[in-house]
């Protein structure tokens, strides 16, 4: 909106400026009037049967109140010398224009739009009528008034805002215009200015060019530096429009330089371009004077070397905006229309004097700025301090003279005025060896068309067209300023681009000689397993964030979750599969447990041997044998689960795990509950009768212990019954906060309440025995099992306390599954070792190291065991009032 409003204003101004104009020359004010303002238009006049005029900046810009200032030696006079010396080649071909002489109108805009309006009006005065019936000289005579030439076409203008100004007059006048370096993209608005046409290309093309090269070079960061006006404005416009419709590509600070900035304006705009130093790169739309005096406020800040410009046609390939400051805009790329040096017209220009160019009016003025010497001319004062012009100096020998860019496109932009008049002539004039009534005068908008039409060779040997805007077609040749690592320091070429870009990036090199590409992004791009958190606003920039945990990268902006049984890969770019593991035979955890469980075994083994070959000695039948074998075989599968808690987990392993794990327990306790029980049976009814308790036969001893067990084996079965056996991989049981250390652990699915449940039987046994054991520790000591099984329940029960806090104590750690089954196969080991241990290895030790007490004892009944009982019991109440006591007797309880 702030653009519109300035652009607005200035079309206001230009207006109420043309229209003051306008009416001066309805009055009939001439140049002479001018002349007694102080404004006399300087002009070179050609003459010639059409007359094309000229316009170029002969001049700078002159100080507050002074239109025009110093000579331009090579964007003024080599320019203006181009059109004279295309008039000249054109005016002697023989088959461009044949007996047709071109002649020209030149003026000087002296880099100032509204000046160069004001002398543009000098094109239109032959085609104002003026009304001169009231103007009558001495003798009463109507006055002789010379008419003034005609124009046909103007060669012209070079700045884009005072081709705008000048358009807006010569399209009221029908006058069409080429120019020779305008390049702002609004004078393509054919709806404003439908007779302005340029052999250069607009800025937009250039604008596109200048984003190619950014893209090209990977930044996707850049700031922007324009001269107030419309050629810097328009330039920007046209590349801030364009990048964001190709999109990735971030403007850091755009920032316009002023029309008269205020001492340390550059300065301030150095900071400004600090602010987001990481936009190395720098797009300039500027005059040569902003380009310096920017580069000179680069190095007083100590920048050298950090700005990356990327300058427009403007700066081109020229010497003059970077002047002592070559170390500051080393690396600096920059854009040129595709040109060539015009060899003829060297010789042309080289070969000037002051002699055989007397045609140009400001040639002694260059002659004395290009020498450095003075002329003696009338009314102006000799400096002292300079020598005088002998006037036999000449060009490029004894100064230096290095032809102007856009020389070409001047001679380009005459040629095509000469052309379409050509083809206007064959057209309107065939078989004519001159100009015919239907050319004279010529008509603007029948030029136009033929302008438009035009298409041939331009001088470079490029071909000269124009589309349907009156643009031609981009060509620019890319240029980059190296400094170090060359023989020849200055603009090497690295690049076309015709519609599209051709970089020569290994042609390229920075500050220092560096061949790398500096970088000049808001955000260096995320590592690997890093997304992209935007920040609001900026779309090229961001902050790195890592996908942590188990998220792996998806795209540039998200993380997302590897499934449950995969983990991320090291650099976070996918998942991968979750190593499987189980609990080895060769794990430390698995090599205790099965040192314990063979030692049992091979100790149960040997009981068990023992008792069968020394089955009908008095040891082995006092134990019970029947109930012995039961509980010997509970123990040896209690030793026998170890093996099947640390085999690899499958369909009959996990079932037998189920069978066996409380089986073996169950068994065992059994036989120990049967024992206790008949034990304290027999001693609560000693107490009140001597007929013994019912019973107490083996047979009903063991009908009762496979009872017990039955109850386990019918929960294990209605077990399998409601769900299968089967494997499980549990991902969940090792997932640590690093993946790297996460693995599936193939188990069987029974989970620890499965695990307790199908214990729980067994330990409910074993209370109860320990209960009977406590209610039997009073048994007489002719009931010589009732103590060891005492204490190995007490002991089992120890065993167990420990466990279970170990056992669930570890539910979170990482090794849970190798803790919780080296905990549970001990804890099994060590209860089958205290019952083998308290119960049968003495019995085992006597049998075998001590034969001569395995003898069989008087014989008794179970009636007289009971009365042994109650004798014992009233002994041992004697025995606490201080009596006498006596001698124990064995019972025989082989019944």
């Amino acid at each position: 909106m702030k653009l519109i409003r300035i652009r607005l204003v200035l079309c206001v101004t230009h207006i109420c400026t043309l229209n003051m104009l306008l009416w001066m020359l309805f009055l009939g004010l001439s140049p002479e009037s001018w002349a007694q303002q102080g404004t006399q238009p300087h002009s070179i006049k050609i003459k010639g049967d059409i007359t094309l005029g000229g316009l170029f900046p002969v001049h700078s810009r002159g100080p507050a109140g002074v239109p025009c200032g110093e000579i331009k030696r090579e964007k003024g006079i080599h320019r203006m010398e181009a059109m004279l010396y295309a008039l000249d080649q054109i005016n002697s071909d023989p088959d461009l224009l044949p007996n047709i002489t071109l002649g020209a109108m030149v003026l000087d805009t002296c880099s100032r739009d509204t000046y160069a309006l004001e002398q543009s009006l000098t094109f239109v005065q032959a085609l104002i009528q003026k009304d001169n019936s009231d103007v009558r000289c001495s003798n009463n005579e109507p006055p002789i008034i010379r008419k003034p030439e005609r124009v046909v076409g103007v060669i012209g203008a070079s700045g884009s805002s005072v081709s705008i100004m000048v358009a807006n007059v010569l399209r009221l006048f029908a006058i069409p215009q080429i120019s020779y370096a305008s390049t702002a993209p609004e004078l393509s608005d054919k709806s404003r200015y439908e007779f302005f046409s340029r052999v250069v290309p607009p800025d937009s093309y250039q604008a596109q060019a200048m984003v190619d090269i950014v893209k090209a070079m990977g930044w996707n960061y850049v700031s922007t530096l324009a001269s107030e006006g419309n050629y810097g404005e328009s330039g920007v416009d046209a590349f801030l429009q364009i990048s964001r419709e190709a999109g990735g590509l971030c403007i850091g600070q755009s920032i316009k330089i002023p029309r008269e900035p205020k001492p340390g304006g550059f300065d301030k705009i150095i900071k400004r371009l600090m602010e987001t130093s990481n936009a190395r790169g720098v797009i300039i739309f500027a005059n040569e004077d902003d380009i310096r005096r920017v580069l000179e406020a680069a190095k007083r800040a100590n920048l050298t070397g950090h700005f990356l410009f990327v300058g427009s046609d403007s700066w081109g390939a020229k010497s003059s905006p970077i002047l002592d400051q070559e170390d500051v805009a080393e690396g600096a790329v920059t854009i040129l229309p595709k040109r060539a040096s015009i060899d003829g017209f060297d010789n042309y220009f080289t070969s000037r004097s002051l002699k055989n160019n007397r045609r140009n009016i400001w040639f002694a003025e260059y002659w004395e700025d290009d020498f450095k010497c003075k002329l003696t001319r009338p009314g102006i004062k000799y400096d002292l301090g300079r020598r005088k012009c002998t006037g036999e100096e000449r060009i490029a020998q004894e100064s230096q003279y290095e032809q102007e860019g856009k020389v070409q496109f001047v001679i380009d932009a005459v040629y095509a005025m000469a052309h379409a008049l050509h083809s206007m002539h064959l057209d309107l004039c065939p078989g004519s060896m001159g100009i015919c009534e239907k050319m004279d005068p010529v008509e603007g908008s029948q030029l136009l068309h033929y302008i438009r039409s035009v298409n041939f060779n331009g001088s470079a040997g490029t071909g000269v067209m124009f589309n349907e805007n009156g643009d031609a077609p981009g060509r620019y040749d890319i240029f980059q300023f190296q400094l170090s690592n060359t023989t020849n320091p200055g603009y090497r070429c690295i690049g076309q681009w015709t519609n599209h870009l051709r970089l020569n990036a290994e042609e390229m090199q920075w500050s220092g000689g560096d061949r790398a590409v500096p970088d000049s992004v808001c955000s260096f791009p995320c590592e690997l397993g890093e997304r992209k958190k935007m920040v609001k606003g900026v779309p090229c920039c961001w902050h790195c964030e890592l996908c942590d945990g188990y998220q792996y990268q998806l795209d540039e902006l998200n993380c997302d979750m590897c499934p449950f049984d995969m983990r991320p890969m090291p650099n976070r770019t996918g998942c991968r599969s979750t190593p499987i593991i189980k609990l080895e035979w060769s794990s430390p955890w698995a090599i205790i447990p099965v040192f314990l469980a063979v030692l049992g075994i091979l100790a149960t083994s040997g009981c068990i041997i023992t008792f069968i070959r020394f089955n009908d000695t008095p040891i082995v039948r006092a134990s019970g044998r029947e109930l012995s074998y039961v509980l010997l075989t509970g123990i040896f599968l209690i030793y026998l689960i170890t093996f099947l808690m640390i085999a690899e987990p499958s369909a009959p392993v996990c079932a037998f795990r189920r069978l066996l794990l409380g089986l073996g327990m169950c068994i065992t306790y059994s036989a120990m509950l049967t024992k206790t029980n008949r034990i304290y049976r027999i001693f609560e009814q000693g107490k009140k009768a001597v007929t013994p308790p019912p019973f107490i036969s083996p047979a009903s001893q063991l009908i009762i212990t496979f009872i017990l067990i039955g109850v386990q084996l019918l929960g294990i079965f209605i077990w399998f019954g409601v769900v299968p056996p089967h494997t499980i991989i549990d991902y969940e049981e090792q997932r640590p906060p690093n993946p790297e250390f996460a693995r599936g652990v193939l188990k069987c699915d029974m989970s620890d309440l499965a695990l307790v449940l199908c214990l729980s039987y067994s330990i409910v046994l074993m209370v109860t025995c320990t209960v009977y054991a406590i209610k039997s520790r009073g048994v007489p000591e002719t009931f010589n099992e009732a103590k060891p099984i005492g204490f190995t329940m007490y002991t089992t029960c120890i065993i167990w306390l420990a466990f279970v806090p170990i056992f669930f104590g570890t539910a979170q750690s990482t090794e849970k599954m190798f803790i919780q089954t080296t905990t549970l196969t001990v804890s099994m080991s060590l209860s089958a070792t205290v019952s083998l241990g308290m119960l049968y290895i003495p019995k085992v030790y006597v049998i075998i190291f001590q034969p001569e007490q395995n003898v069989q004892k008087r014989k008794r009944s179970s009636k007289a065991v009971a009365s042994t009982v109650t004798s014992q019991l009233s002994q041992k109440d004697d025995k606490q009032n201080g009596e006498s006591k006596s001698s124990a007797i064995v019972p025989d309880r082989s019944q």
